[in-house]
This record gives C-alpha cells, structure tokens and sequence, in this order.
C-alpha cells in the first residue's frame, strides 16, 4: 500500500525594505477582503474583535496576550473573593473567523500599509537567539520575544494597544514592586500575600519583623488602589483573622498618594465618605507624600523615611505604550504622549490631516479637541463607534458622525459591601450620588452586566456566592 504525502508550498511576498530574514505573511483568505489588523486586545481592540463584521472583513489581531482582561475584577481576583478565569476571555472564541498572533508590534510604516511583528511566545528550538527584552513596560510578558520577527500587511488598521503603568522614574519600581494591569499581576499579589503570611508565621521571626512583612503598601489614591487596599482589607478581617488570628491584628494597610486627597475623579464628598471609611477600618491614608525610591523589601518616602514592607502595589497612573512612543510619524499629545485623533479617531498625520487608513482608541489615544479620561468606559465607547464606522466602511458606506461620549457614572469599592458611585455627570442611568450598601449593589450588578461572555456571567455571581457562603480560599499552589 503506497503513503502519500501532502504536498506544503510556502510563499514568501517580498516587501519593500524588509530584511532577508523577516517574512510577509498573507491571509488564505479571498482577496475582495479588505485586510483589518487589531492591534492590542484591551478594552478597545477586544471589544472591536467582537463586533466587526468578521464575514465581510479579513481581520488580523497582534496582541502579547491572547486574552482580555476585565480590568475591574482585577482586585477581587489578586485577594481571591474571584478566580483568575472571571476576569479574562479568550481571544481565540473568534477563531477561525479572526487570525490572532501573541506576538508584540514594534514598528509601523505607514506609507508601506506595513507592521514589524516579534513573537511573544517561547523560542523554538530552531532560534538560536531571543529578542531583547522590553525596557519600560512592567507588565511585559514572560516571554518577550523569539528574536524571528514577520510583517504583515493591511489595509485599514485599529492601534489599541493601551499604556502601561506609570512609574514616574522612581528607582527600584519595576524590580521591587506589584502593578495590577491584568491576569499575571493579581496572580503574583495573590501569591505574595500568602506567602508574607507564611513567612510572618515562621518561629525564628521576630514581632518586628512580622510587622513589617505585614505591612501592605498602595501608592496611588485611584479607583484601583482604593479597590485594591479595600479588598485586601475584607482578605484580613474575614479570612486571615479566621486562620491567623495573632498574625491578623499585626497587619496594617497604607495608601499613599502625592494628591491632597484620594479619589481625586470623584464628587469631594465621595472621596470623603471614602477617607471616613477607611480611617474608621484601620486602613492609613497618606496623601501629599512622595516616595522617592524603592529597594527590596523597603521604600524611601520624602515626609516619612524608610518604610520596611511586605507587599507594594504601584497603582499610579499611565505611561505610554513603547510602540506609540517610536511612533513619530504622528502627532502626539503633549504632555501624555498619546497619539492625536480627530473627532472621527483617525490619528493625525505630522501635518494635521487625519490618516483615512488608520485609528488609534483606548488608552493609546486622545481626541485632539476632546481630552477624556483614560478610564475602560472611554475605551469601550471608543470600540463601540470604531465597530459601526468599520461595518459601514466595508459596504462602502459613509459615516461621518463624530464620536460623542456618554459618561455613565463612576464606581468604586470600599469594603464591607460598601461602595461609591459619582454619576452626577452622567447622561444615562440613575444619576446623582450614592454611597453606602446601595452603591455596592450598584458596583455588583454594573460589573456583572459588563461582563461579556455568557460562561463569565455564570462564574461570577457563583464565586460571589461561593465565598460569601464558605470563604475564600487562601491555598497556596
């Protein structure tokens, strides 16, 4: 009996200034599709794979992770009121009708329709060398690239690629402290707590030095400290009193931030109510203090000295992403350095005109004429306008409507089923200001509606119950 075997011919097409080494790959896809890269698969990029007419459009997405990550589930996750699987969905729920690549983009010419891709993927064994790692960008995969890089092509293209965390230069940031930006970050906070609680439990540790293992450190007054410091608390006087009732009473929570006060995007009397309530809950709030580096295990603080630490979680705003900063065939945002769109989110070209072949949404962009916060909602809305605009454009159609933003308010979790919610610039909803028990119901049902996937909308309310009935789990694995 004779075996055949199939026959596999590779193509290469050439593309101008592309190094011998480098390919271009193409789509098998029916060439009257117009291609469409994604780049990035945050709240902008996700939300538009979701929503482009898949049938009628080739789409490409590159992003280092091959998931999205429900940003404000994050806290939960990192103390396990939440598993890791309810604050991601998997890009790959569009396969085959998207082509998705874990790969970073490096470089973009615009003038060629032409990307410079590295793979974020472990080295194969062919690669005799790994790409260097990125610099900057403390939310930087475990693999940072095979050093193999490939182009692609495309026709229109969606830059979504978000920010990272703001660092302001501080030395010893990166090296010594946690960022909670996704899946990764909560896992290793998670894993940290524990641990300083098992060290902290050791026979040869003196009272000082468990003091310091457990004191926990937030630098930044945002919505995400505050939801983090005020989770870790609720971890503490329901869990840890329970398992460690002498290391418990030990423990001690600070927020610091260079602010006169913490929730500075919220009505004053909100973040009032918030500082009232985490004064009354034993957690420290420093506000107008500066640190002024980071080593291990301890941070320098301007107005206060040396602070011995367990944990630090840097949660201070957003740098910009490396790839928009090696962009300089656009206009950039001064001070941020995001790119400029117009109204239309085109990005602007180095003389103003809008790019009619590119958009640029999420935390990577600004509206020149429209500065908005960097915030999920902007970046969901951003995604929303860019899907109707792309779906009208592969039927030839126009749209011209400008992008408007609805503010539906803002939330944010303080502990103990207490909660904040500032919609008193809101244009839809329930508007006003709301604190308390109510705004908790409100944080819940608002965060269990955005959920996007039917399997996510099930997990969570069930680990919300879960935990309320038997605890969470504090396994260390």
């Amino acid at each position: 009996m004779l075996r055949t075997r199939p026959i596999v011919i590779l193509s290469k097409t050439p593309v101008p200034g592309t190094p011998h080494s480098a390919r271009a790959f193409s789509s098998s896809a029916p060439r009257n599709k117009q291609r469409l890269v994604v780049l990035g698969s945050g709240w902008g990029g996700y939300q538009v794979l979701r929503g482009v007419d898949k049938k009628k459009w080739n789409v490409t997405a590159v992003s280092p992770t091959n998931a999205f990550n429900f940003t404000p589930l994050l806290a939960s996750c990192a103390v396990g009121t939440l598993e890791f699987r309810c604050a991601v969905e998997s890009v790959r729920r569009f396969s085959p009708q998207v082509t998705a690549y874990q790969a970073w983009c490096d470089k973009i010419d615009f003038k060629q329709k032409t990307l410079e891709c590295m793979p974020a993927t472990p080295p194969l064994e062919f690669e005799k060398r790994s790409a260097p790692r990125v610099t900057g960008s403390p939310t930087e995969t475990s693999f940072p690239g095979t050093g193999t890089p490939f182009r692609l092509r495309y026709d229109k293209l969606v830059i979504a690629v978000g920010a990272y965390s703001q660092t302001f230069n501080v030395p010893g940031v990166k090296e010594h402290a946690h960022f909670l930006k996704d899946v990764k970050d909560a896992r290793a906070i998670r894993t940290r707590i524990l641990e300083c609680f098992e060290q902290a439990n050791q026979p040869t540790v003196s009272d000082i030095q468990r003091r310091n293992l457990l004191n926990f450190c937030v630098v930044g007054g945002g919505p995400t400290g505050v939801e983090f410091a005020a989770e870790l608390h609720d971890l503490l006087h329901e869990e840890m009193e329970r398992y460690y009732p002498s290391l418990a009473r030990l423990a001690k929570i600070t927020v610091y931030d260079v602010a006169p006060s913490i929730l500075g995007s919220f009505d004053k009397s909100l973040g009032s109510y918030a500082e009232r309530k985490f004064r009354r809950d034993g957690i420290a709030i420093k506000t107008r203090h500066h640190v002024e580096r980071v080593e291990k295990a301890k941070m320098f603080v301007k107005e206060q000295g040396e602070v011995p630490f367990g944990l630090l979680v840097w949660s201070t705003g957003l740098a910009p992403n490396p790839l928009v900063q090696s962009i300089s065939a656009m206009q950039k945002h001064e001070k941020t350095q995001s790119l400029l769109t117009d109204n239309q989110l085109n990005v602007l070209t180095a003389d103003g005109q809008p790019d009619p072949d590119v958009w640029a949404i999420g935390d990577a962009a600004i509206i020149k004429d429209a500065v908005l916060p960097a915030t999920a909602q902007v970046a969901n809305q951003k995604a929303k306008y860019m899907v109707k605009k792309l779906n009208k454009i592969v039927k030839d159609k126009e749209h011209e409507a400008p992008f408007e933003f609805h503010n539906q308010g803002s939330l944010a979790y303080l502990g103990d089923w207490k909660a904040i919610y500032d919609a008193s610039n809101a244009e839809s909803g329930i508007r006003g200001k709301e604190t308390g028990h109510l705004a908790w119901l409100l944080w819940r049902s608002a965060y269990f509606t955005m959920t996007l996937s039917v399997r996510n909308k099930i997990l969570v309310p069930t680990y919300w119950f879960l935990n309320w009935i038997f605890g969470r789990d504090i396994s260390r694995f």
